[in-house]
C-alpha cells in the first residue's frame, strides 16, 4: 500500500514533559486514517510537527517519500480544534486571504469559493463579521479554508465540534467525498462513533507513546474475545471443551445468554452442540466496538 506520511522515531520535550516518545506511524495514501487518544496524550504536538509548527527534537517525517519540509505546507490543510479566526474580518475577506495564503490567486480562489458558498448555502454570510456567526457557523467556514486549495493530506482535529446532527451529516458527507476525490485525510477525535463510520485505519496514542496501530478491520479481530451472543428456548447448558454460558437472561420463556466459545472447538460444533439442546433463535458474534478497544487499550486490558 502506497504511503503518503512516514513518521518516524519522533520525540518531543516540552521542559520536563516528553510529549511524544519515540513515535512512528504510517498514513497509507487515499485512506482517512483516525489518530487517536485521551487528552495529554501528544497527539496535537504530532498534528503540530506534522504541519511544522514546531519541530522534533529527534526522528523525522517523510512525505510521499521526501523530508517534509516548507513545499508540503501547500499540499496539506489543516482544521485546528480551536477557532483560529480573525473575529472582526468579513467572512468573505477572510477566507479569501487564507485561499491566498496557501497559494491560490484571487481569480481561482474567488471561483471556488463561490462553489462552496453555494453548496453550502451560505451566501449570506460573504458580508458578516465572523464574530456575528455561532460556534457552528465559524466552524463551516474554517472547514472550506482548510480544503479550498485541494490539499492532498488534509487533517482534521474535532471537524464535528458545535455542529448540529444536520450539519455534522453535511460535512461527514463531504469528508467521504475528499476521500473518494483521493485525498488523504488525518481524522483526530473522541467521538468513537465517527471512527467507527469513517476510519479506514487507526493508531492510538497514551501518555507519549503509540500503543496501537493497524486497520479497523485488524483491530477488531485482534480484539475479539470469542463470545457471541444467542436467543434460545430451552435449557442450554455447558459443553465441556465446545462452549460456556454466562449471563442468561429470561423473558417470557426466551432466553438470551453470552456463549464463549473454546478456544480448540469451531464454530460449527459451537452451534451444533446448542441446537441438539435447544431452539435456537437467534446466533450473533460479538464484535468490539473502537469505543471498546479504545478504553481496554488505555486502561491496559490486552487484547486476547
Amino acid at each position: 500500500m502506497e504511503q503518503i506520511l512516514e513518521i518516524k522515531n519522533i520525540v518531543k520535550q516540552y521542559a520536563n514533559h516528553r510529549a511524544l516518545d519515540n513515535v512512528s506511524i504510517t498514513i497509507p495514501k487515499g485512506e482517512i486514517f483516525g489518530l487517536l487518544g485521551p487528552n495529554g496524550a501528544g497527539k496535537t504536538s504530532l498534528i503540530r510537527i506534522i504541519n511544522q509548527i514546531t519541530a522534533p527534537d529527534a526522528g523525522e517525517i517523510l512525505f510521499e517519500g521526501k523530508h517534509l519540509n516548507e513545499s508540503h505546507i501547500y499540499r496539506i490543510g489543516y482544521l485546528p480544534e480551536e477557532r483560529g479566526l480573525y473575529k472582526k474580518m468579513k467572512v468573505g475577506d477572510h477566507l479569501l486571504y487564507l485561499a491566498r495564503l496557501k497559494g491560490l490567486s484571487k481569480a481561482d480562489a474567488m471561483d471556488k469559493l463561490k462553489e462552496w458558498f453555494i453548496k453550502f448555502d451560505i451566501k449570506s454570510w460573504w458580508d458578516k463579521p465572523v464574530e456575528d456567526l455561532s460556534k457552528g457557523m465559524q466552524q463551516k467556514i474554517q472547514f472550506v479554508a482548510t480544503i479550498l486549495h485541494k490539499p492532498d493530506l488534509i487533517i482534521l482535529d474535532e471537524p464535528f465540534s458545535g455542529f448540529d446532527p444536520i450539519n455534522a451529516n453535511i460535512i461527514k458527507d463531504e469528508i467521504l467525498s475528499l476521500k473518494e476525490n483521493g485525498s488523504t485525510i488525518i481524522f483526530s477525535t473522541h467521538r468513537m462513533e465517527s471512527v467507527e463510520e469513517l476510519c479506514d485505519h487507526v493508531a492510538l496514542i497514551n501518555k507519549s507513546e503509540k500503543v496501537l496501530d493497524g486497520s479497523k478491520k485488524e483491530l477488531k479481530e485482534k480484539f475479539k474475545d470469542n463470545t457471541f451472543t444467542v436467543k434460545y428456548t430451552g435449557e442450554l447448558k455447558n459443553t465441556p471443551g465446545v462452549f460456556s454460558i454466562t449471563q442468561v437472561e429470561n423473558e417470557d420463556s426466551l432466553y438470551t445468554g453470552i456463549v464463549k466459545k473454546e478456544e480448540n472447538a469451531s464454530i460449527n460444533e459451537m452451534i451444533g452442540a446448542i441446537i441438539s439442546q435447544v431452539e435456537l433463535r437467534t446466533f450473533v458474534e460479538n464484535i468490539p466496538t473502537m469505543n471498546d478497544i479504545f478504553i481496554r487499550t488505555v486502561n491496559g486490558v490486552p487484547s486476547l
